[in-house]
């Protein structure tokens, strides 16, 4: 089931996953609490399997309204199992409620065939982004 959280709550995936066991307070993005951002998780029983942060920003020099998709993750022993899939259409749905015209996100290389099935599309080449890994710029188009 996919639910609003605090960010605070995605800390500890972030850092399991994203961030190599970083402390919990060093995962915290500056755009966690700006106006428009909003956290989901997808929880198994009580237990939180998937966690993906949004937040109000353009891609680019794009005039619409867009929402940058950022901090996406899955504990391990939940991956593969669909979760991830349902917490972004859940998002989709959400966003368009927003007047928002498009999703991005810097995709870690490993993770860009998971974003084509739900319908970004690769706007970029590969790029290295420092201490993270290999990411491609992505976007999905709403309308």
């Amino acid at each position: 089931m996919v639910k609003f959280i605090p960010f605070e709550l995605t800390l500890g995936l972030r850092s399991k996953i994203l961030r190599n066991g970083l402390p919990p307070e060093q995962c915290i993005f500056p755009t966690d609490q700006v106006e428009g951002a909003f956290h989901l998780a997808f929880y198994v029983d009580e237990e939180i399997a998937c966690i993906a942060s949004f937040f109000p920003n353009n891609y680019k020099d794009k005039k619409e309204l867009g929402y940058q998709l950022r901090g996406m993750a899955s504990d391990t022993i939940f991956a593969g199992k669909g979760y991830g899939s349902q917490l972004i259409k859940f998002a989709i749905e959400y966003i368009k409620n927003t007047n928002a015209q498009y999703i991005w996100c810097n995709a870690r290389s490993s993770a860009t065939k998971f974003y084509k099935k739900l319908g970004f599309n690769l706007v970029s080449d590969e790029v290295e982004i420092t201490g993270v890994g290999p990411h491609y710029e992505m976007i999905l188009n709403l309308y």
